[in-house]
């Protein structure tokens, strides 16, 4: 039975908006390989999780994929050398995020040579065991592509049973296309990886979830997808239906808890172009070196999608598309609702780089004013995750952070819905995700503090057994010498009593001498 047979009841979720599109300017070309620069700056931490470890140094010669830094726990994902060259500098480069910070980065000179590392395909990944494909997924490097960077063989290592694997193609955020074009061109890359997962999760259901406005991509994956059992329900466009727990909503009916995953209610919920990905790590042996990045904005000459290395610059990409830096406003990473602000155009694209936004002035002009809250209440009607916004905004203002857990701030995706329809222009996911900086840094902070009390306790239990051991062994020792001195007692009194009877049986012997006859 193929896709279009297999109707699936469309559900909807809380809240939502539909701002401008804006996709359609760069759609007008299909994907092109942006090429390789002369230097490519590859931050440490490029995903969620504890950054991987230099396994090079300076001066080292690498080849194209090959492992430069290695994971440092379970959530965490290695690195590996987009193309060969020279690694000229480990050390700390400006990277792209919100606080403008600076991160420690690999820099590798490059050579023109592309020369690859060996690469080992699996030949037929069904006769895998599923722990060995999650571990070459590990091992490649490949995390979320769309969202926050989660890795994604964690995901795929879930401890209940997986029932529906959702596969993420809405792509809700205006001017993004990355997954669009993709679709369109790679649909059957995309369910090669499908396939993939489904050989390791072992679903009852696989859904494909896409929204009604990318009809090209839509008509790709119906037409690649021959006869597989996987179901592509298509529903309305609205934002944000592409968050995990919102899409979850729509293709089942059913809601992750509050603080909760989508495996504990049997899901896992994967990026189109993360899946594309796997597919390359499994069939074709290629570990993450690219990916598909929108270059929009009224500020280029040309908006298209290109294909695009890792640490590449910012700078290298806008380059080629005709970037106008005097008629660009700012340039952001990211969409307009859940992007960022990058102060420097050196920055380099990461592995959650699904979009370069060089808006003009016109065309997204600055945030107005923020005013005075009116309590009108339309933050609320347009939260997705069914939050209290208006009540979130006062207790971050007041730093009130015992409120804002009871009220579930963790929950927020910071998808920017309240911000928008806001009409005192109030930037409350700015004041939203500063709170849960703030949270985090206080929950990493319990956790030292915790860390050190168990250590302390620890020594102190410690210092009480040893303490008690010594008090053990001077016990021990007290009677031990004890006995050697009872022991000793009685070897002296029985050596008197030895004399004494000696003494007597002498006198004795005397006596008998002198009563006896001459």
């Amino acid at each position: 039975m193929n896709a279009q047979q297999r109707p699936t009841r469309i559900w909807g979720f809380h809240g939502g908006v539909h701002p401008p599109e804006n996709k359609e300017q760069s759609l007008h070309h299909p994907i092109a390989v942006a090429g390789v620069p002369e230097q490519l700056v590859l931050p440490l931490a490029q995903t969620l999780g504890a950054p991987p470890e230099p396994i090079v140094n300076a001066g080292d010669a690498v080849l194209k994929g090959q492992c430069i830094a290695e994971a440092s726990g379970f959530v965490s994902v290695p690195l590996h050398a987009p193309t060969s060259g020279t690694v000229s500098a480990i050390e700390d480069r400006p990277i792209a995020h919100a606080s403008g910070m600076s991160a420690t980065c690999i820099v590798i000179d490059c050579d023109g040579k592309d020369q690859w590392a060996e690469r080992q395909a699996v030949e037929d990944y069904r006769q895998c065991e599923p722990s060995e494909l999650v571990q070459r997924i590990r091992d490649a490097g490949i995390a979320g592509m769309g969202g926050a960077g989660f890795p994604s063989a964690v995901k795929l290592s879930p401890r209940a049973k997986i029932t529906t694997l959702i596969i993420n193609a809405t792509e809700c955020e205006p001017y993004i296309t990355a997954d669009d074009s993709l679709l369109r061109e790679r649909s059957a890359d995309v369910l090669q990886g499908v396939d993939v997962l489904t050989h390791i999760l072992q679903p009852a259901r696989i859904l494909i979830g896409i929204e009604d406005n990318k009809p090209q991509a839509i008509q790709a994956l119906q037409g690649a997808m021959q006869d597989r059992p996987y179901e592509i329900v298509v529903f309305p466009t609205k934002y944000p239906s592409g968050g995990e727990k919102q899409l979850i909503e729509i293709l089942t009916g059913e809601q992750v808890p509050s603080g909760g995953l989508p495996a504990d209610i049997g899901i896992v919920c994967q990026n189109v172009g993360t899946v594309h990905a796997i597919k390359r790590a499994i069939i074709d042996g290629e570990p993450l070196l690219s990916r598909i990045t929108t270059l929009t904005g009224d500020a280029l000459q040309t908006q298209r999608n290109l294909e695009v290395l890792l640490g590449t610059p910012f700078s290298y990409l806008l380059s080629q598309c005709g970037w106008q830096p005097g008629k660009a406003e700012r340039l952001i990473m990211g969409g307009p609702m859940m992007g960022f602000a990058v102060t420097d155009p050196a920055v380099p694209v990461v592995k959650t780089t699904n979009c370069i936004l060089a808006p003009s002035a016109q065309e997204l002009p600055e945030q107005p004013i923020a005013q005075a809250c009116i309590r009108c209440g339309m933050c609320a009607e347009a939260c997705p995750a069914s939050l209290l916004p208006q009540q979130l905004y006062w207790y971050a203002r007041s730093r009130d952070y015992e409120q804002l857990e009871k009220h579930n701030i963790k929950d927020c995706i910071e998808c920017g819905a309240c911000s928008y329809v806001c009409p005192s222009n109030i930037p409350l996911v700015q004041y939203y995700r500063a709170s849960k900086a703030e949270l985090r840094q206080r929950a990493d902070e319990h956790r030292k503090a915790e860390q050190s009390r168990e250590r302390f306790e620890f020594r102190l239990q410690r210092l009480e057994a040893a303490e008690k051991e010594r008090a053990e062994k001077k016990a021990a020792r007290k009677k031990a010498a004890e006995a050697r001195a009872a022991k000793a007692g009685e070897g002296k009194q029985a050596e008197v009593n030895a004399a004494v009877e000696r003494v007597k049986a002498k006198k004795a012997t005397a006596a008998g001498s002198k009563d006896s006859p001459s």
